[in-house]
């Protein structure tokens, strides 16, 4: 099985609750109706590039139940490849959202299945692949093993660092492309963002930092270049730094510059925040 485009990361059922303000310490709020839907940051990243036209596989691990198969009937209805995305022991990852009127959410991550993601579940996958796509909501030996191997086979390596973890210099080094929000950056960068092209110093040849509504920032060797994005009504924002990462993978696999691939992801996010859920408000070409 031979794809361009690889993702490696988790696949959640997301359990999503409206409500018009989040409870604070030992408080209940009543909500809205409990939403299913498909979610997690690999199958997320990897539904967004496959319903702009890339021919995408993911890597990870779904329980056997009535959550992995709404995953997997996602994954597979938006073109994705899941041959390489096996059934754990364990429970299907859920993740437990709370959506608020203005469109922001708080989440709250159950791993499950992704935490049986294995080092040995990455080797031996990456020929004939051109990109990779990794993040962190499962086991950080696994992501950096998969760094390693990748770097090792030619292939180019985009790292969304979410949620931040402390990686070693050898991954870092290892990254064409670093993909972080400002506070992950920030963390990063030990609790200021005065100046993104600071990322480089840790390591990757390449940084991207997403801004939220304002865009991103892509940072290179010859400086960094400001992306802004369209301006729109966020109904929810569920997923769309996903959405971002998979049409910046899809965009860079296609041969763009990384400019243009962040010219691309932006409007990508920007369209994916007008419509509730993480994969069901993923556009396809036609719509960007």
């Amino acid at each position: 099985m031979t794809h361009e485009l690889l993702v490696i990361g988790s696949a959640n059922a997301d359990l999503v609750v409206s409500a018009d303000r989040r409870p604070g310490g030992g408080e209940t709020v009543l909500g809205g109706d409990t939403e299913i839907l498909p979610g997690g940051k690999g199958a997320n990243t990897a539904v967004a590039a496959a319903r702009l036209g890339a021919d995408v596989a993911l890597v990870g691990a779904v329980g056997d139940d009535p959550y992995g198969s709404v995953l997997l009937d996602s994954l597979r209805g938006s073109g994705v490849d899941t041959g390489l995305v096996r059934t754990s022991s364990r429970p299907t990852g859920i993740a437990y959202i709370t959506v608020t009127p203005d469109g922001e959410n708080s989440i709250l991550v159950s791993p499950g299945a992704n935490g049986s993601i294995e080092p040995a579940d990455v080797e031996g996958i990456f020929d004939g692949v051109k990109t990779v796509v990794l993040s962190l909501e499962i086991p950080l030996p696994t992501v950096e093993r998969a760094v390693a191997a990748a770097a090792d086979a030619g292939v180019k390596v985009l790292f969304n660092l979410s949620p931040a973890a402390k990686i070693s210099d050898a991954t870092l080094a290892a990254l064409d492309v670093l993909l972080v929000n400002e506070h992950e950056a920030a963390w990063l960068l030990g609790g200021e963002l005065d100046d993104p092209r600071q990322l480089l110093e840790l390591g990757p040849k390449a940084a991207v930092v997403t801004l939220g509504a304002r865009g991103a920032v892509v940072v290179t060797e010859d400086g960094a270049v400001e992306v802004a994005s369209p301006k729109v009504e966020a109904v929810d924002t569920t997923g769309a730094g996903d959405a971002f990462a998979g049409a910046l993978a899809a965009a860079v696999t296609a041969g763009k510059s990384l400019v243009e691939a962040a010219e691309h992801a932006v409007k990508v996010a920007a369209i994916s925040v007008t419509r509730r859920g993480a994969q069901p408000s993923y556009p396809t070409s036609d719509e960007v």
